[in-house]
C-alpha cells in the first residue's frame, strides 16, 4: 500500500475451470485491500486479464502477473513470508509481531494464499503460518481479514490513480461515473 513496503499475494495453484473466479476474487481482493501486486500460476490468464482490466477501469497502482515456478517464489522472496491457512497459528496472536516486521524493519511481505493442496514446504519456507477461525472457510475471505488486519483499516481509504471509472457511495442505487464527474 502506498508508503509501505511492498505487500504481495501469491496465490499457489489453479485449476483451470474449477478456480478461475476463485483465483480472480483473490486477486480483486489483493487489489482493493491494500496489496501492491498479486502472482498468480502460469495457468490463470483469464484471471490475469480480468484484474488487469479491472484495475485499469478502476485505477491503481496494481500489477498482476503470471509465475511459473511458485515454490521458486516463495524461496527466493527478499522478505518475510505468510502463508495464510486454516492449520496456522490464530491471526489475532500474530497480527502485531507480521505487522511489526512489514512497517517498522521495512521488508517486503509475501502473502501466499493456496488454491489446492499446498505442499508442506510451503509450510516450512513460511515465517507465520496463519490462520483466520482456524475453520474451513473461503480463502478470499482469510486474505480479505488478514489485509484488513494488516493495514489496521487504512486500506479503506486508499486513493485510486488513473482510474476510468468511480463508484459513487450511496445508500440506494449503483452509480459509477468518470473521475471528472464526482463531486466534492
Amino acid at each position: 500500500m502506498q508508503n509501505d513496503p511492498e505487500v504481495a499475494v501469491l496465490r499457489f495453484g489453479h485449476r483451470p475451470g474449477r478456480d478461475d473466479r476463485m483465483t480472480t476474487h483473490v486477486g480483486l481482493t489483493a487489489r482493493a485491500l491494500g496489496a501492491d501486486r498479486v502472482i498468480l500460476p502460469d495457468n490463470a490468464g483469464q484471471s490475469l486479464e480480468t484484474i488487469r482490466d479491472i484495475t485499469t477501469r478502476f485505477g491503481g497502482p496494481f500489477e498482476a502477473e503470471l509465475d511459473d515456478s511458485q515454490p521458486a517464489t516463495i524461496r527466493d522472496w527478499d522478505g518475510r513470508v505468510v502463508h495464510l491457512t486454516m492449520y496456522g497459528e490464530r491471526v489475532q496472536d500474530v497480527e502485531g509481531e507480521v505487522r511489526a516486521a512489514h512497517r517498522d524493519a521495512a521488508e517486503p511481505l509475501l502473502v501466499v494464499v493456496g488454491g489446492e493442496k499446498v505442499p508442506f514446504e510451503v509450510y516450512d519456507e513460511a515465517d507465520w503460518n496463519v490462520g483466520v477461525t482456524n475453520q474451513p472457510h473461503s480463502e478470499v475471505a482469510g486474505l480479505a481479514v488478514f489485509l484488513d488486519r494488516l493495514f489496521e483499516g487504512r486500506e479503506l481509504d486508499r486513493e485510486w490513480r488513473d482510474a476510468e471509472q468511480v463508484v459513487v457511495p450511496e445508500a440506494t442505487g449503483k452509480t459509477v461515473v468518470a473521475p471528472e464527474d464526482v463531486e466534492d
